[in-house]
């Protein structure tokens, strides 16, 4: 069993009788040095979808949950529920829109790698690819001859995430952004 210390974002534990799936954590070194970290960990309850906080010591011990990854893609919204496919047997997952908010700046009908994290036979995440192609719906018009390592500027995709791009990009371009860091990559 791991130690706190060795846990992951998008990691699922067992704690207390209950599985819960980790959203965040913050490494807290109060006394300065590196024994003494405390792990504050942001996480939701996979059976009631509650969120909790909870702090451990580094080197405390956490047992895992048994959990599993599926291929899956965006089918379609159904109120306030986005439905997701199964890309292998066609199972649909439902998350409800405040789950996996943060996420849906990444996703639309053309987004390739996502996967569904299930535990206990229940979907309870939607992890993305490393990075996606979206296009811009509004920036700044573009300027000719801005060097690529010059100055940037705030561009709105389909999705609704606005991100900083350099200025010789234009709307409508396709661009890869990085999904852990919200940060324009390249043209796509």
């Amino acid at each position: 069993m791991p130690k706190a210390s060795d846990i992951k974002k998008g990691s699922a534990i067992e704690l207390n009788g209950k599985v819960f799936f980790i959203k965040e954590i913050s490494k807290l070194t109060p006394s300065g040095r590196a024994g003494a970290s405390l792990y504050r960990m942001r996480m939701y309850d996979v059976a009631t979808g509650l969120k909790a906080d909870e702090s451990f010591k580094a080197d405390e011990v956490i047992s895992l949950a048994d959990f599993s990854r599926r291929s899956a893609t965006f089918s379609y919204i159904d109120g306030n529920e986005y439905v997701f496919m199964d890309a292998e047997d066609y199972t649909p997952y439902s998350f409800n829109k405040e789950a996996i908010e943060e996420e849906l700046l990444f996703i639309t009908e053309e987004t390739q790698g996502l996967q569904v994290l299930i535990v206990n036979e229940a979907p309870v995440a939607i992890e993305l690819p490393s990075s996606v192609d979206l296009e811009i719906v509004e920036t700044d018009p573009s300027i000719k001859g801005a060097s690529a390592s010059a100055r940037t500027k705030p561009a709105t995709l389909t999705t609704g995430l606005t991100v900083q791009v350099p200025e010789y990009i234009a709307n409508g371009e396709k661009i890869k952004i990085n999904t852990s860091e919200h940060k324009f990559m390249s043209r796509a």
